[in-house]
């Protein structure tokens, strides 16, 4: 039913001249089911409230509750009395009135929300930081009418309500990301993301950040993998809750999706920050802001000013390496970290790229490099690798894995996670810290053979000594030349038979 739903408020919007594509559909849609959710939790908490003989003060004031302004319904008959009824049509907001309301009143009133809030990390701070980044782009109150009936219809009361509500969502992230328009950058592979967290392994306890954080998938990921890893207590609970996750995001848009989809998760207040993660000088990190763990994807291609560039050692326009070095420096000694990145990264010659190169091989171990196909990304034909890497000692061999496919891949034809099931397989039974398996597939490289001195590139490209060579084709004139010589040979041969006559 959740999945009709969705495509019906598509369809809607699809129709509204307000909303031009997938990225639109995704923003407004999320405003009004973020309300809807809202709405759902503060009648759990509220019940819960009432169970332990307590009073629970409503985080929204009654004139904007959605039971007031979005869905009034009808009391029931009887001695029932009150509840479920059916929209009450009379007050019922629709056509201008609703489109008024929605963006001259119930948009400013939760804006405040962000400069009356405790602190950063609660409930109340997500609603006015979400309603301070958009705005309702829905042009017609009668369409903006259809798609609140159908999200009221979505319930988030029990886990597997919830558990359904975000496989949806993150099917219309995907969706998103297969548009165009940017959108790719939302989005990294959910097989990619799960591979890379099980092979970084966090555990309970762990600070896991992400400073590209998109739609926070990496973050999602990770609290569903600590979620099953053991049976957990309540202080465990909270942990996960309140200090295990940590994001930031440049985009408006990201920071809604990635915000809502941790929610639809179970996070109830993600510490996602919106915010330019480059534009913090590097020398300003002190131990306190480092973390445990890093996963991330961040946006490759993009060019960043100058003034941008003045807060790191290396100076770089290229945003991904600019990154790296973020995440080199705010992991703690001993943190690990899972990233994916260009792989020219790997064997580039300017000589910012190799001072970084220098910089990961010298201050961490990069103990495993996955060499993935082209198409892994959808709509970006750049071929990608992931460096999982540990801070605090020098690499002394790295383990390479190429992913190596009898497909291609693309939009009809994923990435699953059993074309990596080899690679988890084999990344964990490594014989050692220092040396992984020798297959047609991955191999290893001792750094020593490396020279990392001033001048000298550190080249990292991926280079398969285990895959046979295939015998390069002759070009055309090479092959009419020795057809020449081969008759001129069968020429003789036959003149020399015809004189022995």
């Amino acid at each position: 039913m959740f999945e009709q739903t969705f495509k019906n408020i598509d369809d809607i919007l699809h129709k509204d001249a307000g909303c031009s594509s997938e990225l639109d559909y995704v923003e407004q849609t999320s405003w009004i089911l973020f309300l809807k959710y809202l709405d759902d939790l503060e009648k759990d908490k509220k019940t819960a409230a009432e169970l332990t003989g307590k009073t629970y003060t409503n985080i929204i004031a009654p004139e904007y509750q959605w039971s007031v302004w979005a869905m009034p319904r009808l009391a029931l008959s009887g001695a029932e009395g009150k509840g479920d009824g059916k929209l009450d049509h009379h007050k019922a907001l629709i056509g201008d009135d609703l489109k008024d309301f929605v963006d001259h009143k119930l948009f400013p009133y939760l804006k405040k929300f962000k400069t009356e809030a405790v602190s950063a990390d609660t409930i109340e701070y997500k609603i006015g930081e979400i309603f301070s980044e958009l705005k309702n782009r829905l042009q017609s109150g009668y369409n903006l009418r259809e798609v609140i009936n159908l999200i009221d219809e979505l319930r988030f009361r029990t886990h597997a309500e919830k558990h359904e509500m975000s496989h949806l969502y993150e099917a219309k992230i995907q969706n998103m990301g297969n548009a165009g328009r940017n959108g790719g950058e939302y989005y990294t592979p959910r097989p990619l993301i799960k591979t890379i967290v099980k092979v970084v392994a966090p555990k309970i306890g762990d600070t896991i950040y992400d400073g590209a954080v998109g739609s926070a998938g990496f973050l999602c990921e990770a609290f569903e993998y600590l979620r099953h890893s053991k049976s957990l207590t309540t202080k465990d609970v909270e942990t996960l809750q309140k200090t295990t996750f940590y994001g930031k995001e440049k985009k408006s848009l990201a920071y809604i999706i990635g915000t809502m989809n941790m929610i639809l998760h179970g996070v109830e207040a993600p510490n996602i920050v919106h915010t330019n993660t480059l534009a913090e000088n590097l020398a300003d990190i002190q131990e306190k802001d480092r973390y445990n763990v890093v996963l991330a994807n961040p946006p490759f291609g993009g060019k960043e000013r100058a003034e941008v560039q003045q807060n790191f050692p290396i100076k770089t326009g290229e945003t991904a390496s600019l990154f790296l070095q973020h995440f080199i420096k705010i992991l703690k000694a001993g943190g690990k970290a899972g990233v994916v990145i260009k792989n020219t990264f790997l064997s580039n010659t300017d000589n910012a790229t190799v001072a970084i190169r220098k910089q990961l091989l010298d201050s961490c171990n990069l103990h495993t490099v996955l060499d993935l196909p082209g198409g892994v990304f959808s709509g970006a034909g750049v071929k990608t690798v992931v460096l999982f890497f540990e801070k605090g000692s020098a690499t002394q061999k790295v383990w390479f894995y190429q992913l190596n496919l009898d497909r291609n891949l693309g939009k009809g034809n994923p990435l699953s996670e059993a074309d990596l099931a080899e690679f988890v397989e084999l990344q964990a039974s490594r014989a050692s810290a220092f040396e992984g398996p020798e297959t047609p597939n991955s191999w290893n490289l001792d750094v020593s053979t490396l020279s990392l001195s001033m001048g000298a590139e550190a080249d990292l490209g991926v280079k398969n000594p285990n895959k046979k060579e295939e015998a390069a084709l002759r070009a055309p004139k090479v092959i009419l030349d020795e057809m020449k010589a081969l008759d001129k040979e069968s020429e003789a041969i036959l003149n020399s038979i015809l004189e022995l006559i």
